[in-house]
């Protein structure tokens, strides 16, 4: 039974990710997260006892702890999806994204040499092609390919460019089997409520008001996180080596649109309020995930329609996940 190492698997989508893999494969698990704000042991307590599956705290860019635990386990595959993700929080203090997501990638890549690990697949974001612009006609929309040059507008999007490319050296210098995906903005259950739909859902669950940035008028494609996870082990199973897949939900809505909704389905009384925009806000981003789709027979299982309003129920349900996330911030 082949054996893997997955970072940052008690976020949000490395949780599901190893729920998902524990479902569907019969490959060992072991999950090394550092357990920062929005690492949550609470997202995997269902499967904490699962014998196929062993938890490790640990920092990615702590070299010789990780060197230990390579040498211990000996890995077949690296998944790492360990990564400071909130644009505000890098814009406040980049240095966490410079750590996790630059020198723990390189930890990481370091170690799967020196042991020779079979492959290596980094989860990456659409945020690394920077910034789509204001949309046009259906007609002429533009979106992002594998192949949209790479300019990251803030401090984590140029830390998570930073890594990829560092993948992709690996590959082209010391011949690793190396693999890439870049998604779309995800949802579904488990996301750290600083994150968008659970950070409204939390606010109209008390009837408080929905700040929103600017116009509300940014354009994101939603990928619920289910299908996203079924696309990454697609690829790191499928893929040849030096690869990069696109992976979108065909999901393209403003936040103010996400917003409406959500009051829409929580019979909130909370109302919209429009606050001063961000630094660094892109307008849009939309995926063109049609390579995934041609060359490894994927496609999203979940429509938004069916998909945000169970989302918004589980959040409902489980508002004792949400009370042990406020006392993680």
């Amino acid at each position: 039974m082949k054996k893997l190492l997955i970072t940052g698997g008690a976020g949000f989508i490395g949780s599901n990710f190893v729920r998902h893999l524990l479902d569907t494969r019969d490959y060992k698990i072991v999950n090394v997260d550092k357990l920062t704000y929005a690492g949550n042991l609470e997202n995997l307590r269902d499967i904490e006892n699962n014998p196929r599956y062993h938890f490790v705290q640990a920092d990615i860019a702590d070299k010789k702890a990780m060197n230990t635990l390579f040498e211990k386990e000996k890995f077949d595959g690296v998944i790492n999806f360990a990564a400071e993700t909130h644009v505000d929080r890098s814009i406040e203090d980049s240095s966490p994204f410079i750590q996790t997501n630059i020198l723990g990638t390189h930890v990481l890549l370091e170690l799967s040499r020196k042991f020779e690990i079979k492959k290596y697949h980094q989860v990456s974001t659409d945020e690394v092609y920077g910034d789509l612009g204001n949309p046009i006609s259906n007609e002429l929309k533009k979106y992002f390919t594998e192949n949209t040059p790479l300019a990251p507008n803030c401090p984590y999007a140029a830390a998570k460019t930073s890594a990829d490319l560092l993948v992709q050296s690996w590959y082209e210098t010391y011949d690793m089997h190396t693999i890439i995906t870049r998604c779309s903005n995800n949802y579904g259950p488990y996301q750290f409520p600083e994150k968008l739909i659970p950070f409204f859902m939390f606010h109209a669950m008390k009837n408080e008001d929905l700040p929103l940035y600017g116009d509300g008028q940014n354009i994101r494609d939603w990928l619920f996180v289910l299908d996203h996870c079924e696309a990454i082990l697609l690829a790191f199973e499928k893929s040849p080596a030096g690869e990069i897949w696109n992976i979108g939900g065909h999901n393209e809505k403003t936040n103010l649109k996400i917003a409406e909704l959500i009051l829409k389905e929580t019979n909130s009384k909370s109302k919209i309020v429009f606050i001063k925009d961000r630094k660094a806000h892109d307008r849009r981003y939309a995926i063109d995930a049609s390579k995934i789709e041609k060359q490894l027979g994927w496609t999203p299982s979940h429509t938004f329609e069916d998909a945000l309003p169970k989302t918004i129920q589980w959040y409902l349900d489980n508002k004792s996940w949400v009370e042990s996330c406020r006392t993680l911030v």
